[in-house]
């Protein structure tokens, strides 16, 4: 357990950042995968707002999970693992700079160690807010979280299908000098671009999402960038339901022992 009380989480995790190597923080979707990112050794876990919405049945970035429904799901991470949890909050989860501070101030009180702020605003039309109230929202934030919690302002620039570099580099950038403790743009197209980012916000961290497309990456890799940071995404939880899918197959094929197990529920007691 990196720490007994939020403080202490805060500060291990805030810690993990300052560290010259690389880290990997996956990203859990119940209490028992949390259990097992810890029980591997692992010193942190995160949330990921894509397969916690998956969970239950509802789609991502829609503003169709609430604050309070993440916030009791990354307290169970925390509970069950005992180790810093960021959450993956989607937009802060408010319509206001105030409300994202709000979400901030909620996340502290909750426990958590770190949360990500994106600049996407949940409308397919127009999926990525405007850089002024992006970098607003950053900013407000930012404010209720200094010494607190580990923000992370990110954009989804790349993954909302805007694969424009220098915007991305713009608006982290920006994020950095309101106050992000750390930066993040998910699905850079290849190294080169992971090393102009953290050039660009340096001396600030910056995370790095590993996908399954990422496969020719090593973390060696990712170090030599600069970047400090290394998260999964939701491919924790696919990675499970490719097995369970499997499984299904042989069970309707009629293999009985197609869902052999080598564990039980030990790691919750």
């Amino acid at each position: 357990m990196s720490g007994n009380t939020s403080r202490e989480r805060y500060e291990a995790f805030a810690a993990l950042h300052e560290q010259n190597d690389v880290f990997v923080m996956p990203n859990a979707f119940d209490g028992l995968s949390a259990a097992v990112f810890a029980d591997a050794g692992f010193k942190a876990v995160a949330t990921s707002s894509a397969a916690f919405a998956a969970t239950l049945g509802r789609l991502d970035g829609r503003h169709a999970v609430s604050r309070d429904e993440h916030l009791a799901h990354a307290q169970l991470l925390s509970r069950t693992s005992g180790l810093p949890v960021n959450g993956d909050f989607e937009d802060g989860y408010g319509d206001t700079p105030d409300d994202v501070a709000a979400t901030v101030e909620a996340a502290i009180a909750a426990g958590l160690a770190g949360l990500g702020v994106e600049d996407t605003s949940a409308d397919p039309d127009q999926p990525i807010r405007d850089f002024d109230e992006a970098v607003a929202r950053v900013r407000r934030a930012a404010e209720a979280a200094r010494g607190k919690i580990v923000l992370t302002g990110r954009t989804d620039n790349f993954i909302q299908g805007r694969p424009d570099l220098d915007d991305t580099i713009r608006r982290l950038t920006a994020f950095a000098e309101a106050g992000a403790d750390v930066l993040f743009a998910p699905f850079l197209p290849d190294l080169d671009a992971i090393a102009t980012v953290v050039k660009a916000v340096a001396p600030k961290p910056v995370n790095v999402l590993l996908s399954w497309s990422s496969g020719e990456f090593t973390i060696s890799d990712i170090q030599r960038t600069g970047a400090r940071r290394i998260s999964l995404g939701v491919e924790p939880y696919l990675h499970s339901l490719s097995a369970l899918r499997a499984g299904a197959a042989k069970m309707a094929a009629g293999d009985l022992g197609a869902f052999p197990s080598t564990m039980g529920f030990d790691l919750l007691k």
